[in-house]
């Protein structure tokens, strides 16, 4: 398809009256004067965290002004790649879009092909998080019984990580001749997906009176070591039921960090959904089945992985479940707006 030059001004000039070019200007140079004071370092926390921020306001500011060079000098091309770009961060103005998120994988219907679809999912959103240049963790996971996951809770860190996985949320189905019995049958399988904002203290306060806390020796990663202490948690939320397990980290302190994460932010989750006056409730697991879908991965008797909510679709089976899953992302973002 021919790209016009006169539409990529067009997107470049709507842009630029959103992205307020000159404010970011202004920002970046007074976050590096503050930097040259003699006392910024007293606090690295804070210091570190404006010294980022520096480097984003620089690298938005340069590609935005790269954008106008690139037009002037027909490189459209290029000029589409980073116009497509700051379209799509336009699009992600929510008030967690730029923070982290606690995203989950849960086995649905399908038994041992469901947990072995599961752990596919679980590959091919590591190696998304990794292109995207993101930081993860597994905090939690419930392995399967013959093989895959049942579960599985990472802690991602990214810009604009909750923006662009908040796309993800719902029910994966998987159409493929069965690897697990000698007839090799058609098998349908079902995961959800489940992804939550990181919600900081201060906006969803928690009592020390409404949890209970368990402590228990891990059976998960770790090997011998980890399982000579009670470095394992269980928190129950009395109030709502909620029940939360977390035995990755060698450290107790740190899984329960890591519990009351995601406890704020499946409290977060049950306030939208009453305000919205939804039926649905926190065992989303139940979802995981036909009536929920959001994507549909056909690897036979044909290849097609199809977005139900959007139409995009792709044949290319195999990069998508490597993690290129951009064209899904964006194409539900636009569809959103």
């Amino acid at each position: 398809m021919e790209i016009n030059l006169e539409q990529l001004k067009t997107k470049y000039q709507s842009i630029l009256s959103k992205a307020n070019l000159g404010g970011k200007k202004i920002e970046s140079k007074t976050l590096e004067e503050q930097s040259y004071e003699s006392t910024f370092w007293s606090d690295p926390k804070k210091a570190g965290e404006i010294m980022k921020k520096i480097t984003e306001l620089k690298k938005e500011i340069e590609d935005l002004e790269m954008i106008e060079l690139l037009l002037e000098e027909n490189q459209l091309e290029e000029a589409k790649k980073l116009i497509n770009k700051y379209e799509i961060l336009l699009f992600l103005s929510g008030p967690y879009d730029q923070g982290g998120v606690v995203f989950s994988i849960h086995a649905g219907q399908g038994g041992t092909e469901a947990m072995d679809w599961s752990s596919m999912l679980f590959r091919m959103y590591t190696r998304y998080f990794e292109r995207k240049g993101w930081r993860f963790e597994e905090f939690d996971r419930v392995a399967g019984e013959e093989t895959g996951i049942k579960s599985s809770i990472i802690n991602v860190y990214g810009k604009f990580a909750y923006g662009y996985l908040k796309a993800e949320a719902g029910v994966h189905r998987l159409v493929r001749q069965s690897p697990f019995n000698a007839d090799k049958l058609r098998q349908t399988s079902f995961s959800l997906v489940e992804v939550l904002p990181m919600i900081e203290d201060k906006e969803i306060s928690v009592r020390a009176d409404e949890v209970e806390w368990e402590f228990y020796r891990s059976g998960g990663h770790g090997g011998q070591n980890v399982n000579k202490v009670s470095t394992a948690v269980r928190l129950t939320h009395k109030p709502s039921g909620i029940i939360i397990t977390c035995q990755t980290e060698r450290d107790q302190g740190k899984n329960r960090d890591s519990a009351m994460k995601i406890l704020r932010a499946k409290l977060w989750k049950l306030e939208q959904e009453k305000k919205a006056k939804t039926i649905a409730g926190f065992k989303t697991e139940t979802m995981a089945s036909w009536g929920h879908q959001i994507r549909s991965y056909v690897l036979h008797p044909y290849k097609l992985i199809k977005d139900l909510r959007t139409d995009y679709e792709e044949t290319q089976t195999d990069k998508v479940l490597d993690g290129e899953l951009d064209g899904f992302v964006e194409a539900y973002l636009k569809n959103k707006s």
